[in-house]
């Protein structure tokens, strides 16, 4: 009797795990996208913004979760006053966590590690100055699916670079594969 209701028990629940697992089959796979926005400066002599790109792909495991990797271009930005202007851009990659309100509307928070690097334009100064590093990166956003293919995202991004912050705004397409 004790082997049958274990028995029986195993046999229910791998039953269980593959219909959520089929259930869930087009809740995962590759996706890749761009994304057009504007990055924000305010730190000490720095207070601009400029237009910003972006470039991204990730892993979806399942409706809440996924991994993604991106490259960001945050533009030049321009000194209040005497001082170089600076170029930055960034690799980085996240973790995903996604939150589904609708079938076709849903929210993400991401989080990870970006490696940036930074130029100075010094006046002077035969070349660029540069410098480069890895710190945190996080966001928000907003996801709406027109297909099973295709969305639109809208998302808020901060990426530390040392002991400033640069902000980036941007609207994303995503396509999934």
């Amino acid at each position: 009797m004790r082997k049958t209701k274990l028995l029986s028990t195993l046999l229910l629940s791998a039953t269980l795990g593959v219909a959520a697992f089929s259930a869930n089959a087009q809740d995962h796979g590759f996706y890749a996208g761009a994304g057009v926005g504007q990055s924000f400066v305010d730190e000490g002599a720095y207070d601009d913004e400029d237009t910003a790109f972006s470039v991204f792909g990730g892993y979806q495991f399942n409706k809440y979760f996924g991994l993604e990797a991106g490259y960001a271009d945050f533009g030049k930005i321009e000194p209040k006053g005497v001082g170089p202007a600076l170029e930055a851009d960034t690799a980085y990659l996240t973790a995903v966590g996604t939150l589904p309100i609708t079938d076709s509307f849903s929210a993400y928070a991401k989080a990870g590690f970006h490696n940036w690097n930074l130029d100075a334009d010094l006046p002077g100064v035969t070349g660029n100055t540069d410098d480069s590093g890895t710190d945190p990166t996080y966001g928000v956003g907003v996801q709406y699916r027109f297909t099973d293919r295709v969305a639109l995202r809208g998302e808020y991004s901060r990426f530390e670079v040392e002991d400033a912050d640069v902000d980036l705004a941007q609207v994303q397409v995503r396509f999934d594969f």
